[in-house]
Protein backbone atom coordinates (compact mmCIF):
# COMPACT_ATOMS: atom_id res chain seq x y z
CA UNK A 1 0.00 0.00 0.00
CA UNK A 2 2.83 2.36 0.92
CA UNK A 3 4.61 1.68 -2.38
CA UNK A 4 1.39 2.31 -4.34
CA UNK A 5 0.94 5.64 -2.54
CA UNK A 6 4.52 6.69 -3.28
CA UNK A 7 4.13 5.78 -6.95
CA UNK A 8 0.88 7.76 -7.10
CA UNK A 9 2.58 10.81 -5.63
CA UNK A 10 5.40 10.40 -8.14
CA UNK A 11 2.88 10.32 -11.00
CA UNK A 12 1.11 13.45 -9.73
CA UNK A 13 4.33 15.42 -9.26
CA UNK A 14 5.80 14.48 -12.62
CA UNK A 15 2.58 15.41 -14.45
CA UNK A 16 3.23 19.02 -13.42
CA UNK A 17 6.35 18.98 -15.57
CA UNK A 18 4.75 17.43 -18.67
CA UNK A 19 5.49 19.14 -21.97
CA UNK A 20 3.87 18.76 -25.33
CA UNK A 21 6.24 16.58 -27.35
CA UNK A 22 7.91 17.67 -30.58
CA UNK A 23 8.24 15.00 -33.29
CA UNK A 24 11.11 15.25 -35.74
CA UNK A 25 11.72 13.20 -38.86
CA UNK A 26 15.22 11.88 -38.40
CA UNK A 27 16.14 12.00 -42.09
CA UNK A 28 13.79 14.53 -43.76
CA UNK A 29 15.88 14.47 -46.94
CA UNK A 30 16.33 10.71 -46.95
CA UNK A 31 18.58 8.39 -44.95
CA UNK A 32 22.12 7.60 -46.16
CA UNK A 33 21.42 3.86 -45.95
CA UNK A 34 18.51 1.44 -46.20
CA UNK A 35 17.22 -1.58 -44.30
CA UNK A 36 15.39 -2.81 -47.42
CA UNK A 37 12.07 -3.03 -45.57
CA UNK A 38 9.28 -2.24 -48.03
CA UNK A 39 6.22 -3.44 -46.08
CA UNK A 40 4.26 -0.87 -44.03
CA UNK A 41 5.04 -0.19 -40.39
CA UNK A 42 2.94 -2.42 -38.13
CA UNK A 43 1.60 -2.20 -34.58
CA UNK A 44 0.68 -5.81 -33.79
CA UNK A 45 -0.21 -4.79 -30.23
CA UNK A 46 -0.42 -1.39 -28.58
CA UNK A 47 2.91 0.47 -28.66
CA UNK A 48 4.77 -2.53 -30.15
CA UNK A 49 5.98 -1.29 -33.52
CA UNK A 50 7.67 -3.42 -36.15
CA UNK A 51 8.84 -2.91 -39.75
CA UNK A 52 10.17 0.52 -38.84
CA UNK A 53 11.67 2.17 -41.91
CA UNK A 54 10.82 5.84 -41.22
CA UNK A 55 12.64 6.85 -38.03
CA UNK A 56 11.53 9.72 -35.81
CA UNK A 57 12.69 11.43 -32.63
CA UNK A 58 10.02 12.55 -30.17
CA UNK A 59 11.41 15.24 -27.86
CA UNK A 60 9.98 16.30 -24.49
CA UNK A 61 11.80 19.56 -23.59
CA UNK A 62 12.20 20.20 -19.87
CA UNK A 63 10.37 23.23 -18.47
CA UNK A 64 13.14 23.89 -15.96
CA UNK A 65 16.23 22.48 -17.72
CA UNK A 66 19.22 21.32 -15.71
CA UNK A 67 21.50 20.98 -18.74
CA UNK A 68 20.99 17.26 -19.40
CA UNK A 69 19.29 15.49 -22.30
CA UNK A 70 18.61 11.76 -22.70
CA UNK A 71 17.81 9.88 -25.90
CA UNK A 72 15.96 6.61 -25.22
CA UNK A 73 16.24 3.56 -27.49
CA UNK A 74 13.39 1.11 -26.72
CA UNK A 75 14.06 -2.61 -26.93
CA UNK A 76 12.46 -5.37 -28.95
CA UNK A 77 15.16 -7.69 -30.23
CA UNK A 78 15.93 -5.47 -33.23
CA UNK A 79 12.59 -6.70 -34.63
CA UNK A 80 10.12 -4.35 -32.95
CA UNK A 81 10.08 -1.47 -30.46
CA UNK A 82 8.45 -1.39 -27.01
CA UNK A 83 7.63 2.30 -27.20
CA UNK A 84 5.77 2.72 -23.91
CA UNK A 85 7.46 1.35 -20.75
CA UNK A 86 10.92 1.51 -22.36
CA UNK A 87 10.24 4.84 -24.03
CA UNK A 88 7.49 7.43 -23.68
CA UNK A 89 6.33 6.42 -20.19
CA UNK A 90 9.51 7.87 -18.65
CA UNK A 91 9.13 11.35 -20.15
CA UNK A 92 7.39 13.00 -17.21
CA UNK A 93 9.75 11.48 -14.66
CA UNK A 94 12.83 12.75 -16.48
CA UNK A 95 11.23 16.14 -17.20
CA UNK A 96 10.52 16.51 -13.47
CA UNK A 97 14.29 16.32 -12.91
CA UNK A 98 14.89 19.09 -15.43
CA UNK A 99 16.05 16.66 -18.11
CA UNK A 100 15.05 17.04 -21.75
CA UNK A 101 13.96 13.57 -22.83
CA UNK A 102 13.67 12.10 -26.32
CA UNK A 103 12.41 8.75 -27.61
CA UNK A 104 14.02 7.36 -30.74
CA UNK A 105 11.91 5.28 -33.10
CA UNK A 106 14.85 3.77 -34.93
CA UNK A 107 14.81 1.62 -38.04
CA UNK A 108 14.95 -2.14 -37.75
CA UNK A 109 18.23 -3.46 -39.15
CA UNK A 110 16.83 -6.40 -41.13
CA UNK A 111 20.43 -7.63 -41.31
CA UNK A 112 21.83 -4.19 -42.17
CA UNK A 113 23.97 -3.67 -39.08
CA UNK A 114 24.83 -0.03 -39.79
CA UNK A 115 21.23 1.22 -39.90
CA UNK A 116 20.26 1.49 -36.18
CA UNK A 117 23.59 3.10 -35.25
CA UNK A 118 23.24 5.72 -37.98
CA UNK A 119 19.81 6.61 -36.56
CA UNK A 120 21.15 6.88 -33.00
CA UNK A 121 24.01 9.09 -34.15
CA UNK A 122 21.64 11.29 -36.13
CA UNK A 123 19.45 11.67 -33.03
CA UNK A 124 22.48 12.88 -31.06
CA UNK A 125 23.26 15.41 -33.82
CA UNK A 126 19.66 16.63 -33.78
CA UNK A 127 19.58 17.14 -30.01
CA UNK A 128 22.88 19.03 -30.12
CA UNK A 129 21.59 21.19 -32.97
CA UNK A 130 18.92 22.44 -30.53
CA UNK A 131 21.23 22.58 -27.50
CA UNK A 132 21.00 26.35 -27.07
CA UNK A 133 17.22 26.36 -27.51
CA UNK A 134 16.71 23.64 -24.88
CA UNK A 135 19.64 24.70 -22.66
CA UNK A 136 21.53 21.41 -22.97
CA UNK A 137 25.16 20.93 -21.96
CA UNK A 138 25.33 17.10 -21.91
CA UNK A 139 23.52 14.58 -24.10
CA UNK A 140 23.29 10.94 -23.07
CA UNK A 141 22.08 7.77 -24.76
CA UNK A 142 19.82 5.25 -23.00
CA UNK A 143 18.49 1.89 -24.06
CA UNK A 144 16.74 -1.28 -22.92
CA UNK A 145 17.54 -4.83 -24.06
CA UNK A 146 18.36 -4.61 -27.81
CA UNK A 147 17.95 -0.86 -27.39
CA UNK A 148 20.65 -1.20 -24.74
CA UNK A 149 22.85 -2.79 -27.37
CA UNK A 150 22.18 0.17 -29.64
CA UNK A 151 22.93 2.62 -26.82
CA UNK A 152 26.17 0.83 -25.93
CA UNK A 153 27.07 0.72 -29.61
CA UNK A 154 26.59 4.48 -29.83
CA UNK A 155 28.80 4.77 -26.72
CA UNK A 156 31.61 2.67 -28.22
CA UNK A 157 31.37 3.34 -32.00
CA UNK A 158 31.30 7.11 -32.31
CA UNK A 159 32.74 10.02 -34.21
CA UNK A 160 33.90 13.27 -32.62
CA UNK A 161 30.48 14.85 -33.18
CA UNK A 162 28.39 11.85 -32.11
CA UNK A 163 30.07 10.72 -28.87
CA UNK A 164 27.40 10.67 -26.14
CA UNK A 165 28.33 12.27 -22.83
CA UNK A 166 26.95 9.34 -20.81
CA UNK A 167 25.07 6.05 -21.21
CA UNK A 168 22.20 4.41 -19.30
CA UNK A 169 21.54 0.73 -19.94
CA UNK A 170 18.54 -1.38 -18.88
CA UNK A 171 19.26 -5.15 -19.02
CA UNK A 172 21.29 -4.57 -22.21
CA UNK A 173 22.33 -6.94 -24.93
CA UNK A 174 26.08 -6.28 -25.08
CA UNK A 175 27.74 -9.30 -26.65
CA UNK A 176 27.12 -10.85 -30.06
CA UNK A 177 29.03 -14.00 -29.10
CA UNK A 178 26.71 -17.03 -29.23
CA UNK A 179 27.84 -18.13 -25.78
CA UNK A 180 26.50 -14.96 -24.18
CA UNK A 181 24.15 -13.16 -26.54
CA UNK A 182 20.44 -12.82 -27.23
CA UNK A 183 20.32 -14.80 -30.48
CA UNK A 184 17.27 -13.01 -31.87
CA UNK A 185 18.96 -9.64 -31.58
CA UNK A 186 22.13 -11.03 -33.12
CA UNK A 187 20.31 -12.60 -36.09
CA UNK A 188 18.27 -9.47 -36.80
CA UNK A 189 21.28 -7.17 -36.57
CA UNK A 190 24.05 -9.24 -38.17
CA UNK A 191 22.22 -11.90 -40.19
CA UNK A 192 22.29 -15.66 -39.71
CA UNK A 193 25.95 -16.25 -40.57
CA UNK A 194 27.99 -13.19 -39.62
CA UNK A 195 31.76 -13.16 -39.85
CA UNK A 196 33.86 -13.40 -36.71
CA UNK A 197 35.06 -9.87 -37.42
CA UNK A 198 31.49 -8.52 -37.44
CA UNK A 199 30.59 -10.45 -34.28
CA UNK A 200 33.57 -8.95 -32.46
CA UNK A 201 32.86 -5.47 -33.80
CA UNK A 202 29.37 -5.49 -32.28
CA UNK A 203 30.37 -7.25 -29.06
CA UNK A 204 30.61 -3.94 -27.28
CA UNK A 205 32.51 -5.20 -24.24
CA UNK A 206 35.41 -5.61 -26.68
CA UNK A 207 35.10 -2.02 -27.92
CA UNK A 208 35.50 -0.21 -24.59
CA UNK A 209 38.36 2.30 -24.38
CA UNK A 210 39.47 4.95 -21.91
CA UNK A 211 37.31 7.42 -23.88
CA UNK A 212 34.06 5.46 -23.49
CA UNK A 213 31.49 7.67 -21.72
CA UNK A 214 30.37 7.05 -18.10
CA UNK A 215 27.75 4.34 -17.64
CA UNK A 216 24.82 3.48 -15.37
CA UNK A 217 23.81 -0.17 -15.85
CA UNK A 218 20.83 -2.17 -14.50
CA UNK A 219 20.03 -5.88 -14.78
CA UNK A 220 18.18 -8.68 -12.99
CA UNK A 221 20.25 -11.70 -11.99
CA UNK A 222 17.47 -14.08 -13.03
CA UNK A 223 17.08 -12.59 -16.52
CA UNK A 224 16.57 -15.66 -18.75
CA UNK A 225 16.31 -13.61 -21.97
CA UNK A 226 19.53 -11.60 -21.83
CA UNK A 227 22.09 -13.09 -19.41
CA UNK A 228 23.23 -10.71 -16.67
CA UNK A 229 26.80 -11.52 -17.72
CA UNK A 230 26.29 -9.04 -20.58
CA UNK A 231 26.11 -6.19 -18.07
CA UNK A 232 28.74 -7.63 -15.73
CA UNK A 233 31.34 -8.14 -18.47
CA UNK A 234 30.70 -4.69 -19.90
CA UNK A 235 31.03 -3.14 -16.45
CA UNK A 236 34.33 -4.96 -15.83
CA UNK A 237 35.75 -3.67 -19.11
CA UNK A 238 34.67 -0.13 -18.23
CA UNK A 239 36.40 -0.41 -14.87
CA UNK A 240 39.50 -1.92 -16.52
CA UNK A 241 39.68 1.16 -18.75
CA UNK A 242 39.14 3.58 -15.85
CA UNK A 243 35.71 4.62 -17.11
CA UNK A 244 33.28 5.76 -14.42
CA UNK A 245 30.61 3.06 -14.14
CA UNK A 246 27.76 2.13 -11.82
CA UNK A 247 26.31 -1.41 -11.96
CA UNK A 248 23.04 -2.33 -10.23
CA UNK A 249 21.88 -5.96 -10.22
CA UNK A 250 18.65 -7.16 -8.64
CA UNK A 251 18.01 -10.76 -7.54
CA UNK A 252 14.67 -11.09 -9.34
CA UNK A 253 12.66 -9.24 -11.94
CA UNK A 254 13.42 -11.13 -15.11
CA UNK A 255 13.56 -9.16 -18.33
CA UNK A 256 11.79 -6.17 -19.82
CA UNK A 257 10.60 -4.28 -16.73
CA UNK A 258 11.54 -0.78 -17.88
CA UNK A 259 9.39 1.79 -16.09
CA UNK A 260 6.71 -0.71 -15.02
CA UNK A 261 5.40 -0.33 -11.47
CA UNK A 262 5.22 -4.13 -11.22
CA UNK A 263 9.01 -4.34 -10.95
CA UNK A 264 9.53 -4.52 -7.19
CA UNK A 265 12.87 -2.72 -7.31
CA UNK A 266 11.52 0.32 -9.18
CA UNK A 267 12.02 2.61 -6.19
CA UNK A 268 15.62 1.44 -5.91
CA UNK A 269 16.65 1.98 -9.52
CA UNK A 270 14.80 5.27 -9.93
CA UNK A 271 16.37 6.59 -6.74
CA UNK A 272 19.88 5.50 -7.68
CA UNK A 273 19.61 6.80 -11.24
CA UNK A 274 18.23 10.13 -10.05
CA UNK A 275 21.22 10.56 -7.72
CA UNK A 276 23.66 9.55 -10.46
CA UNK A 277 22.17 12.01 -12.93
CA UNK A 278 22.20 14.80 -10.36
CA UNK A 279 25.91 14.26 -9.75
CA UNK A 280 26.51 14.09 -13.50
CA UNK A 281 24.86 17.45 -14.02
CA UNK A 282 26.83 19.22 -11.31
Amino acid sequence: MKQILLMSLLAISTTLFAQKPIIFKLWPNGAPNSNDITTPEQESEKNRISNVSEPTLTVYPATKPNGLAIIACPGGGYARLAMDHEGHDMSEWFNAQGITYAVLKYRMPNGHHDVPLSDAQQAIRLIRKHANEWQIQKTGIMGASAGGHLASTAATHYTIETRPDFQILFYPVISMNLANCHKGSRDNLLGNNPSEELVNLYSNELQVTVDTPPAFIMHSSNDSTVPVSNSVNYYLMLVKNNVSASLHTYPIGGHGWGFLDSFIYKRQWTGELEKWLKELGE
